[in-house]
Parts: C-alpha cells; sequence; structure tokens
C-alpha cells in the first residue's frame, strides 16, 4: 500500500497546517470539484440506463459501428436457427478489390450481444476493409429459436461460407473467417465438418482445451458439482439460459475492476471518459439468451468434459468432430494478459491432438499462433492497438499464412526496424515475420498437467452423475412449476439487469439530477493536479484496489487448492472409477483410423512418385526450401520481392490460388521427407526448360535468398548446393540450344543468333507460379518460411560450379553481365 501511495505523489498534510488559508483553499476547491464530478457521473450512468433501454427495443441489437445489409437469415434455413449473415459496407474512402477473398467476421453468443468484432473503425472488420477485402458479419437474435442446438448453428456457419463464397466467385482464395471467443471454438466445429468451404481461420481469445492453462474459471464447475447448475438454470428460466449468468462470472474473476476501478475512473476522469463508458455499456449490458439444450450441449461436452480436443464429438448423423480434418491454416491469437481465455486454453488443443511433428506433417495440417504480452480478452478483438496493428496485419497477409505448408508456425508483429524503407512494408510502421515453430514450444506455453487432467476427469464424471441425479428427482418438479412469467420475473431481478434499470429517466429523481449536472457542466471547476486532496483520492483508490487484488489472489488459490483436494482425493476419485494404480493418460489421445493409415501409405506413395515431376517453378521452390531451411524464418519482404519477380516473369498469365497452394505444400511435403532426392532431381525438373528461364530461375533464387538480410555461412553452402544443381541444367540446355543451332539449315541461322524467348508455361506449371492476388505480399515464397526445421541435412556435397561460372562473393552486377549466374554472399 506504501508504493501505491508514494506513486501518487506525498501528501504534505504537514505543511498544511502551517498555512490555514492554503488548506481551506485547497480543500474548498476539491470540495467543489468533487461535488461537480458527483453530479456529472451520475448523470453518465442515468444516460447508460436510458441507452440500456433504447438498445433492448431495437429489432436487431447490436454495436457495429459500420453500415450492413442482411444477405442470409438463419431463420429461413431447414433447422432455423438466430444467426444471420450480413455485408459490411465498406468506409468511405476505402476501395473493394474483388478478387480478394472475403472475410467473414463470428461474433461470440457467450452473454453479450453482437458487434465486438465491429465496434470500432479499428477493429476486425476495419482491418479486412482497409486490406481490400470485402467483408461480412455473423450476428445474432437475443432470442433462440426454440428446439435450436450447436449442430444446427454449425449447419448454418456452413451455409453462411459457402454462400459468401458464391457471392465472390472471382475470389482467388476461399472466404477467410474470424472466429472470437465462443465463436473460434464454433467456427472450427464446422471446418471440421465441412473443410472443403474454408479458406484460413483465425481465432481470437477462443478456448478449446479447457482444463488447460492458470484460469480460475476452469474451477468453478467442480466445486458447484457439475452442470447440474446450468440445467436448474435453464429450467427456472422456462427452457432458455439466461446470457446474464455468463456475464456475472467474467465480472467475478476481478472484483477490484467489477466494484471500483471501472467506475472510479469514470468519476475520476468525469469530463473526457463519458463517451467512451458509454460505448462500451452499451455492448456490456446487452445480454442475450441461450437454448436450454444448447447451453447444457456446451457446459457438458466442451467446459466441464473437454471432448471437443480429443475428437470424442460426433455430429447426430454420426460424423467424428476431429480438429484435425481442418484443411485450411489456423492463426490462434491469444493473450499472457488473458484471464478467461489464457494461452494454455487457447493452445492446449495442440498437445491434446498431436504426440509429435510428424503427426502435424501427417495430418497435413498448418497452425500458426501469435501471442500478445498484456491485452485482455476483449481487447483481443476490441482494442483499437490490437486492430490496428495484430488484425491489420493478419488480413494484409492472410494470404501468404494461406501458402504456408504443413506445421507450426510462429508469427510476431514488431514495430519497423530501423533502415527497412517503409514502401518495401504493406503497413510502414510494423513488419511481420513468420518462424518455423515446433510442438516442443506450444508445450512449453500450455505445460500439460496429466495429474491435473485427473482431477478434472474425476470432476467431469462426478458432474454426469450429479446431473443425472437432478434429472430424475428434481427436474420435473422445477419444470412443471416455471412458467414464462416466472421466467421473466427472474431475468428482470437479476443482479446487473436491476443495475442498469434502477437509474434511468424512469426514476422521479432523474430531471432533477440532469439539470442539477447540466449546470455543473456550464460552471465547470476541475480541481488542480497537485491539490493535496485529489492525490489523497487517488491514494484511497489505490489502496482499494489493492486490497480487493489480495481479495480475489486468495479467493482463486484457495478455489484451486480446495478443488485439487476433492478431487484428488482416493474416495472422490474411486467414486468417479478412477483407480491410484491406474498408468494410463485421464483422456484418450484421438487414435488412428485403419482408413487413415491407409490413406497416409497411398499418399507418401504418390509423393515418392512426384519426386521427378514438376518444372522450373518446382525447382525455385525446392531451392528455396532448401536454402532458407536453415533461418527458419522470413519477414514480408521476402514474399513482396518474390511476387514482383513472378509478376515480371509471368506477363499477366492470371493466377490460380488453390492450384499454387496445392503445389507448394507439396513441395514442401517433399522436402521433408525426401529432401536428397528432391534437391537431385532438380535437373531432371529442369531438362525441357530453355537457357533463359534456368537463369531467370537462379537469379530469382538467389535474391530471395538475399532478400531482407545477410546469408549464414549454412545458407550460403546451402545456396552453393542449389545453384549446383542449377548450373548442371543450364550447360545442358545451353549444349541442347547449340546443337539445335547448328542442325538449324543456313538460310534461317541469322535469325537463330539471338537467345530465345522464355518458353510458354504448361497448364500446370503455369498455376504453380501464380500469386493469390495483385497485394504486393502476395506469398509465392511462402516455401522459404515453411523449410521444415526437423528435415535431415543433405547428404551429397555441394555440387561443385563450374569454371565458367563467377565466385559466389562476386558483387550481384559483375554476375549479371556472365551466361552463369551464381549466388552471392552479402556482408
Amino acid at each position: 500500500m506504501n508504493e501505491n501511495l508514494q506513486s501518487h505523489g506525498t501528501v504534505d498534510v504537514g505543511g498544511m497546517w502551517g498555512d490555514p488559508m492554503k488548506l481551506s483553499q485547497a480543500a474548498a476547491q476539491y470540495a467543489t470539484d468533487a461535488w461537480q464530478r458527483s453530479l456529472l457521473y451520475a448523470d453518465i450512468r442515468r444516460q447508460r440506463g436510458n441507452q440500456y433501454r433504447e438498445h433492448l427495443a431495437e429489432e436487431v441489437p447490436n454495436v457495429l459501428s459500420f453500415r450492413a445489409e442482411i444477405v442470409m437469415s438463419g431463420l429461413d434455413l431447414p433447422r432455423p436457427v438466430n444467426y444471420g449473415l450480413a455485408r459490411i459496407a465498406p468506409m468511405e474512402g476505402t476501395v473493394i478489390d474483388p478478387a480478394k477473398r472475403p472475410f467473414i467476421v463470428v461474433d461470440p453468443r457467450a452473454g453479450h450481444g453482437p458487434g465486438i468484432g465491429g465496434f470500432k473503425p479499428d477493429s476486425e472488420i476495419g482491418a479486412a476493409l482497409k486490406a481490400g477485402h470485402p467483408c461480412y458479419f455473423v450476428g445474432f437474435l437475443p432470442d433462440p429459436v426454440p428446439g435450436q442446438t450447436v449442430e444446427d448453428v454449425m449447419r448454418a456457419e456452413a451455409q453462411f461460407v459457402r454462400k459468401v463464397a458464391e457471392l465472390h466467385p472471382e475470389s482467388r482464395g476461399k472466404p477467410a473467417v474470424i472466429g472470437n471467443c465462443q465463436a473460434g471454438w464454433q467456427i472450427l466445429m464446422t471446418a471440421a465438418v465441412w473443410p472443403e468451404l474454408f479458406g484460413p481461420i483465425i481465432v481470437a481469445g477462443a478456448p478449446l482445451s479447457y482444463w488447460a492453462g492458470d484460469n480460475p474459471m476452469r474451477y468453478g464447475g467442480g466445486l458447484m458439482g457439475g452442470s447440474w447448475m446450468t440445467a436448474l438454470t435453464s429450467d427456472l428460466g422456462a427452457g432458455r439460459f439466461d446470457g446474464a449468468w455468463l456475464v456475472q462470472n467474467f465480472e467475478n474473476l476481478n472484483p477490484a475492476n467489477t466494484l471500483w476501478e471501472k467506475q472510479y475512473q469514470v468519476y475520476a476522469d468525469v469530463d473526457t471518459e463519458g463517451p467512451r463508458y458509454l460505448g462500451f455499456e452499451k455492448y456490456w449490458g446487452g445480454y442475450v439468451f441461450l437454448e436450454g439444450r444448447e447451453m447444457q450441449y456446451i457446459v457438458d461436452n466442451l467446459f466441464i468434459g473437454n471432448r471437443l480436443a480429443t475428437a470424442e464429438l460426433t455430429t447426430s448423423d454420426g460424423v467424428r468432430i476431429d480438429l484435425r480434418n481442418i484443411r485450411s491454416p489456423i492463426v490462434v491469437f491469444c493473450s499472457h494478459g488473458d484471464n478467461i481465455t489464457p494461452p494454455g486454453q487457447a493452445l492446449g488443443w495442440i498437445t491434446d491432438l498431436y504426440r509429435d511433428d510428424e503427426d502435424i506433417a501427417a495430418h497435413d495440417q498448418t497452425i500458426v499462433f501469435a501471442t500478445h504480452d498484456s491485452i485482455g480478452h476483449l481487447g483481443i478483438f476490441v482494442s483499437g492497438a490490437v486492430g490496428r496493428k495484430e488484425h491489420r496485419e493478419f488480413a494484409a497477409h492472410i494470404d501468404i499464412i494461406d501458402l504456408l505448408p504443413a506445421g507450426i508456425y510462429r508469427a510476431e508483429i514488431a514495430d519497423r526496424p530501423a533502415g527497412v524503407p517503409a514502401q518495401d512494408l504493406t503497413d510502414d510502421a510494423y513488419l511481420m515475420k513468420i518462424r518455423r515453430s515446433d510442438l516442443a514450444e506450444v508445450r512449453s506455453i500450455v505445460r500439460p498437467d496429466p495429474e491435473s487432467e485427473r482431477h478434472f476427469a474425476a470432476a467431469a464424471r462426478v458432474s454426469e452423475i450429479n446431473l443425472a441425479l437432478y434429472r430424475n428427482t428434481v427436474q420435473p418438479w422445477v419444470q412443471a412449476l416455471s412458467t414464462p412469467l416466472s421466467a421473466r420475473w427472474l431475468q428482470a431481478m437479476h443482479p446487473l439487469r436491476v443495475g442498469y434499470e434502477c437509474w434511468s429517466d424512469s426514476h422521479p429523481l432523474a430531471p432533477v439530477v440532469a439539470q442539477a449536472a447540466e449546470h455543473a457542466r456550464e460552471e465547470r471547476h476541475p480541481v488542480e493536479p497537485d491539490n493535496p486532496f485529489l492525490k489523497a483520492q487517488q491514494a484511497m483508490s489505490q489502496a482499494v484496489v489493492h486490497l480487493l487484488d489480495t481479495y480475489r489472489d486468495q479467493r482463486d488459490a484457495m478455489q484451486a487448492r480446495l478443488f485439487h483436494a476433492i478431487y484428488g482425493s482416493p474416495l472422490v476419485q474411486a467414486l468417479a472409477g478412477q483407480s491410484r494404480q491406474d498408468d494410463g493418460p485421464p483422456r484418450p489421445h484421438p487414435g488412428e483410423s485403419p482408413e487413415h493409415c491407409q490413406y497416409m501409405r497411398q499418399e507418401l506413395a504418390r509423393l515418392h512418385e512426384s519426386v521427378a515431376q514438376g518444372g522450373l517453378y518446382e525447382a525455385v521452390i525446392r531451392a528455396l526450401f532448401h536454402v532458407l531451411r536453415a533461418r527458419g524464418e522470413a519477414d514480408e519482404r521476402h514474399f513482396r520481392h518474390a511476387w514482383r519477380l513472378l509478376q515480371d516473369h509471368l506477363g499477366g498469365v492470371p493466377p490460380d490460388m488453390a492450384q499454387f497452394r496445392r503445389i507448394v505444400r507439396r513441395q514442401a511435403l517433399l522436402m521433408q521427407r525426401e529432401p536428397d532426392a528432391a534437391m537431385a532431381a532438380i535437373p531432371r525438373l529442369l531438362a525441357a526448360s530453355p537457357a533463359a528461364d534456368i537463369r531467370w530461375g537462379m537469379t530469382t533464387v538467389d535474391e530471395l535468398a538475399n532478400q531482407g538480410g545477410n546469408l549464414s555461412d549454412a545458407e550460403h553452402q546451402r545456396l552453393l548446393h542449389a545453384m549446383g544443381h542449377f548450373v548442371q541444367a543450364l550447360e545442358a540446355a545451353e549444349s541442347r540450344q547449340a546443337k539445335e543451332q547448328a542442325e538449324r539449315p543456313p538460310a534461317i541461322a541469322p535469325a537463330s543468333v539471338a537467345e530465345p524467348e522464355p518458353a510458354p508455361l504448361t497448364a500446370p506449371v503455369t498455376a504453380s507460379v501464380t500469386a493469390p492476388s495483385a497485394a504486393p505480399l502476395t506469398a509465392p515464397v511462402a516455401a522459404p518460411v515453411a523449410a521444415p526445421a526437423a528435415a535431415p541435412e543433405p547428404a551429397p556435397e555441394p555440387a561443385p560450379v563450374p569454371d565458367s561460372a563467377p565466385a559466389a562473393k562476386r558483387p550481384a552486377r559483375a554476375q549479371a553481365s556472365r551466361a552463369h549466374p551464381s549466388p552471392r554472399k552479402k556482408r
């Protein structure tokens, strides 16, 4: 507490007693300021109540700051739901490129109303629009359709994605989907059942492994005895679960903010905080309902059962919901400052599903994760700073992410380094790097604890027992006594709703306070910042926050100890069917079906056959994988430069994103499985290419490898090794061309002296070089990023460069004048 007092300065009470006049003046100034602030604060709270009532009266309440039009309503589907798809109108001055893939932002239905993904101009929707992408929004009505289920919502979301794809046939990629919090796991469940519909998926603050992390909320279900309380709440609500109870759980996580800090901040800065406070309270107080069966499924199977991360869920028609089926890149964005979805819960599904990195490659899955150091849960998808940085970079580089081969990557977004020209970047303020990661790094963040999971498994079993007891004994009586009228009264008396309802223009004192506040606003006399009484107020506030934070920490620690004491006891574990002699995992690891094993054997056989298949662009991609594998990362400059080189060489050939993505991923898998054979086959890939094309390929590999920094010794040796294969093919091509020239009739000999233009590309190869869009950072060279770190070093020694090629360390200008361009090593 002393530290908190000192942080706001020292209150010089002793000095004031020596000057009574100064003390009285400071006291009078503070009293006037405090009284005016009290009136203005009360008036802001009055406006909050009015806003709450007006928001509830809206037909489709939301907090979007963008104009939108309904495209498709979930009420019209064969299995209706209260969700809808809306098209977002671009902001003034924003140019939308119809060739770019559309974005779909899906908001969480976790107690609040929709719109948080587009709450501000600098938001997920704003970032997608500024990057030139068409944008759509999936929201929902406050009341669910009676009888709707989680599976019904999944089917509706699949229909929405399908509809957006139909509206953009000219798009070079499938729709990218952003799922916030609860919407994140629901979108991944949908993509696991209908993987062919989705482009890259971004999940922000989405819990997927509910027993992981250090979130104190994970103990709540066990300490209440399981999900029977969820069933009771839904029964008392006449079949609907009141989302205000979910919001209450969030509020309880941080009592200092709920009970004091949020309100004090408005009081202390009452002249400026009003608009921000009212804007947030419009979202925070927009409570919605969930269907009782829908909420029960979520609590039983996800929150307490934790069955999503081990592929134990199935649809009504028997389809397993296995996240390993997703073929689109998955971007996981989480924060260490998030106490609702910490990084452990956001990333734990990866360690739950996969045993090692080989397992991830075998399932052809791409996972990119990014962590923030301090932002809170809502800040992940509503903070303007995050919207201007992380979400804008994700949107600008979504095509790069879509091209990453199978494996785990870490995205890092930093301020633009000194010496990097702003024109080299998409956003002149930030530089995005993507580096190869692995399961070990994810495991170090998640920190799996088998003993702790055993306790949660016992809690899940006890929850099933208590729920069955409730349903067989008490539930029939509760349902018989509950009516829609009683449910409405219980909802109106919820403590959070009372806080909004009790103070608005409907209160008899409201006109008096409003008039007094208007007078205070006109005669405002704020106190000086160095007023000793103001400093005492600030010190007192910090003391209150410190006291409530201490209470919170002690409460959370006590709940954790109590949970583990109860569900770690031999008696409770025995009742849950656990034995002390059990040495197996507390949860079954998702196994491999015979069909998948057979499929992988066939894929590996086809992969082996494709070692010598391809052409110039497959050779360039292999060489880049080989050279930059030692680096393990690339930044956006590699992709920008690659796009410029390929565009110059293509000469306007229309791109085919899906085909190019398949080629890049296959070459990456080849370089991981059979690196030596793949590199040795480069001369065979180039056998039909003209010498000019081979020289272009060598120059491209050299420039891209040297882009963004000096080559290390290992990278330089790999570049020499790759160039040796190109030189071998170049000599064969020049020999072949010389022979063809000598065999030509003399009459046409003069015309054949000129070096031939690059041969036209065949259809498959043409597709392989295309880039996803005309954006500067389209990603043909995602290949260097994806260089597998675990692949073995190539066995053969680097092929010698013939004497006709210049030395590797010659300047680029000198190399360009020679027939055989060779790699350079930057100093």
